[in-house]
């Protein structure tokens, strides 16, 4: 009697361990059928791209990128300014709710209890690791370093360091020794393996390799430090253009144009005072020659995604990863009256958004849904299977894959200091709160996509203006709201600073610099 109990139970035991066993198994074959993450970021670079319609600039990678897979051309920065706007894209929130709207803030002093991106890749068995600037750098200044890095992000961290930073010293810029802040740029010597992103785009390829040999999944994050300033590439981009027949934008310029336009939005435009002197006709080509610098450091860059996109199909693995590409805000290239960022214009807040790869559909242009970067969040999480954190506010975008006519939402939020817009289908409104009154702006994309003509006090358009304004004031309030499980939200500090040390000047006991370093060869 005993023993046959002994026997039942020792069988039931058997079978339990068979099915635990299976499901275990079945979890393993599930696991080892997950999808890995390549997810691509450049600095500063706006949508003149040549699959963006810009026919002057010279992007095949990027292009043809475009070409195998979904490209979004309606989407948009949660804050123009690269901190604030990589602190929102990484944890799927708006900057009310990051509580982050300056740089140099690291994430764990606003939110510390969120689960960053890459950090919910980590919890699944993923490799992620880091290359360049992902979260905020002050760029060139901490190009070698791992800037305002979210440690808990990463498993492995990587910081190129150049032969543009270490040949600082020779790039021209508008205010001497002053770079990331104020437009400044190179025509450089040697090739692309000596610049900070080629170092980057060659160490994403020997990571590359060692996934493809080991089968381990990954989340691989390569953060490009270019187009942002100074704008510095291997002279062999230069040649691309013609600087001739670069042209530059006049319209917005004007004082007779600012009076047309809040005085929040007037400032954001004029606030670079070292600028202004380029949108007079005299200087005409100087600008040539900084717009030129632009665009051949965009192709620069777009030759680094290529070289980093060839190794994935050379190993292989592209038949599995799902690519991501994408730049942390817009950027004003004298449209306005105004160079690089922090403004609510689309020129701003506008970027390129690619995804290629396993499931989504390829050479498909997705022009009016309006979408948000904070979108890249959950949309990773639906087509790798993982569950999305209950803080994301961020919306999938993998139904817009299947089905292009699908819209997530009426417009895409940007919010820049005391100023919020929404850019829709064909409209753009901009509400400003100055001295507790409100001002605002109203576009029409489809006579005016360069934002000149402000009809928020046209009466023609008083019912659209009136009727986006509710959904202006609803998108504003949601962005406010405390997400479910955020964990503690605490008041920003920004992280203490010191002055930009260029290689080889000379300072004083006291940091005064002494001595400009003028050659290569110099200490």
């Amino acid at each position: 009697m005993y023993q046959l109990i002994y026997y039942r139970k020792l069988r039931l035991s058997l079978f339990l361990i068979f099915i635990f066993w299976g499901c275990q198994n079945e979890n393993f074959i599930k696991e080892s059928q997950k999808l890995n993450v390549l997810f691509l970021v450049a600095d500063d670079l706006n949508c003149d791209l040549g699959t963006y319609g810009n026919s002057q600039v010279v992007s095949p990678n990027i292009d043809k990128l475009a070409e195998e897979g979904t490209l979004f051309g309606n989407a948009h920065v949660q804050y123009p300014l690269c901190g604030p706007s990589r602190a929102s894209f990484m944890t799927g929130m708006y900057a009310d709710q990051t509580l982050i709207t300056k740089n140099n803030v690291l994430l764990r002093t606003t939110v510390p209890d969120i689960i960053s991106m890459g950090q919910r890749f980590r919890q699944q068995g993923y490799r992620s690791v880091r290359i360049g600037k992902i979260y905020h750098y002050d760029n060139p200044s901490a190009i070698g370093t791992s800037g305002a890095d979210d440690i808990y992000t990463w498993d492995q961290t990587i910081n190129p360091y150049g032969r543009d930073k270490i040949e600082e010293f020779k790039i021209n810029t508008l205010t001497p020794r002053q770079y990331g802040g104020t437009l400044s740029w190179l025509s450089a010597e040697g090739n692309d393996n000596e610049q900070t992103d080629g170092i980057a785009a060659t160490e994403a390829i020997e990571q590359l390799e060692y996934f493809s040999k080991t089968g381990k999944k990954f989340f691989l994050a390569v953060g490009m430090y270019r187009p942002h300033t100074p704008f510095v590439a291997p002279k062999k981009y230069f040649k691309l253009y013609n600087r001739d027949s670069i042209h530059i934008p006049y319209d917005g310029s004007s004082k007779e144009y600012l009076e047309t336009i809040p005085k929040a939005a007037a400032n954001s435009i004029r606030f670079k005072k070292n600028q202004n002197l380029l949108n007079l006709r005299s200087n005409k080509k100087l600008a040539q020659e900084i717009k030129e610098a632009y665009y051949a450091t965009t192709s620069f860059v777009d030759a680094q995604i290529g070289r980093i996109l060839k190794k994935l199909k050379e190993t292989g693995l592209d038949k599995n990863t799902i690519v991501v590409f994408t730049s942390d805000h817009g950027y004003h290239l004298g449209e306005h009256g105004h160079w690089q960022k922090q403004t609510l214009f689309e020129n701003s807040t506008r970027v390129p958004l690619i995804f290629s790869g396993p499931g989504i559909k390829r050479n498909v242009k997705i022009n009016k849904s309006a979408v948000e970067l904070i979108d890249i969040y959950p949309t990773l999480m639906d087509l790798t299977g993982i569950e999305t954190p209950d803080h994301v506010v961020g919306k999938s975008l993998k139904p817009i894959f299947n089905n292009k006519k699908i819209k997530i939402r009426n417009g895409a939020l940007t919010k820049w200091k005391n100023g919020y817009s929404m850019k829709t289908e064909d409209f753009r409104i901009t509400k400003w709160e100055i001295n507790e009154e409100f001002e605002y702006e109203l576009y029409d994309h489809k006579i005016d996509k360069e934002e000149l003509i402000n009809l928020a006090s046209n009466l023609t358009y008083s019912e659209i203006f009136d009727s986006l304004k509710l959904k202006l004031n609803e998108r504003i309030s949601n962005s406010k709201i405390k997400p479910r499980a955020i964990g503690r939200q605490i008041k920003q500090n920004t992280i203490p600073k010191a002055s930009n040390l260029t290689h080889g000047d000379i300072y004083d006991k006291n940091g005064q610099r002494i001595y400009l370093k003028k050659d290569i060869n110099e200490i």
